[in-house]
């Protein structure tokens, strides 16, 4: 397989800065999502790589041989696009069949080819379907099999899930993955969907304003995002103002908020780079706030406010949180969850479980 690496790339139109000295690298079977915003420069970015745009600057890499100045053909590359593209006029079998064809593959060779890759996409038996008989999810299924079938190098996925209804791309975005573990092909995906980076990515390069925020794991984002813009687009926080008051046997931060309570963070491996007097933001997951029973207001890590709106979500109950003057939301979870639906008002204490404490950059 192929390790995959754009090193400094840099694409402008006109006065647009589209992607921003941007270098990514996919290792040989991995697959890594481009996850961000409409206009972020992950699209430009995909096809830079694929060949189909030239960068103003930068180079691209299939191992140690360098790509920029050779046309996707020459790649051996395997592009499956947002929008469909099977040949209407031909069944599922010849639209699979089309690409080996090309290339002059033997028909006995061919006929294995396309029964293979059918297998793979679980798409056995609609050989000679056309694709107007075709569901979108079963048309997106022979799309990515003809891609398979010419057994390209690196498979590249421009957001192939979006033009598709809600349980189709549930269902799919599973069986992209499964499919790229089972054929072992490096893949670079894009989408601005979090959950579906989250459910098929090795690692996530998170995107905004054609430049990289940050790199890693589902996990590793959503637990240590390192600025409020990958906290929120990652999910959802609630983002809260403070200053360091104390640092704590030089390994916890105690931290006054903007509403006057405090918090004390877990221990901090680069407690160094803080000091006391500094604003920080403190960033809450809905999750990782509960209900805090007997506990005091006056109490560290302890959140008092009121209930504004609670609203049934069937897994968790929302509700939103009035702290002194800012809305904070919080998802009850388990049989609580049902006891919290008949809240509209009502006082309530609650307890942080866990936060991100995020430097501010200015």
């Amino acid at each position: 397989m192929v390790r995959v690496r754009a090193v400094g790339i840099t694409k402008r139109y006109g006065n647009v800065l589209a992607v921003d000295h941007v270098n990514i690298e996919a290792k040989d079977r991995e697959l890594i999502t481009l996850l961000g915003p409409s206009g972020c420069g992950k699209t430009t970015t995909l096809r830079i790589i694929a060949g189909l745009i030239q960068p103003d600057e930068g180079d691209v890499y299939f191992d140690e041989r360098k790509v920029t100045d050779l046309p996707p053909y020459k790649r051996n590359i395997g592009f499956v696009f947002q929008r469909i593209a099977l040949f209407p006029h031909m069944n599922v079998y010849n639209n699979i069949a089309f690409g080996l064809k090309m290339r002059k593959y033997p028909k006995s060779e061919i006929r294995r080819r396309v029964r293979e890759v059918l297998e793979l996409v679980r798409m056995e038996g609609f050989e000679d379907r056309m694709p107007s008989q075709l569901s979108g999810g079963q048309a997106q299924r022979v799309e990515i099999a003809r891609v398979l079938a010419t057994d390209p190098d690196v498979l590249l996925f421009d957001e192939p899930l979006s033009n598709l209804d809600a349980k189709l791309r549930d269902e799919l975005k599973y069986e992209i993955r499964r499919i790229q573990r089972e054929t072992g092909k490096t893949a670079i995906y894009v989408t601005h969907d979090q959950a579906e980076a989250f459910a098929i990515s090795d690692r996530i390069y998170v995107m905004k304003d054609g430049r990289i925020q940050q790199v890693g794991t589902p996990l590793e984002l959503y637990l240590n995002p390192l600025s409020d813009f990958v906290a929120d687009f990652i999910g959802t926080s609630n983002f809260l103002e403070g200053k360091i008051v104390d640092i704590e046997d030089e390994k916890k931060l105690l931290i006054e908020l903007e509403t006057g309570h405090r918090v004390r963070s877990h221990e901090i491996a680069n407690i160094a780079d803080y000091e006391v007097g500094e604003r920080v933001l403190v960033s809450v997951r809905p999750e990782d706030l509960e209900p805090a029973g007997n506990a005091s207001a006056s109490d560290v890590n302890v959140l008092d406010g009121v209930i504004k709106q609670s609203t049934f979500l069937g897994a968790i109950t929302r509700l939103i949180v009035e702290v002194d003057g800012k809305l904070i939301k919080v998802d009850i979870h388990g049989p609580e969850r049902f006891e919290y639906t008949r809240f509209n008002e009502g006082r309530v204490l609650l307890n942080l479980r866990r936060f991100t404490i995020i430097k501010r950059t200015s």
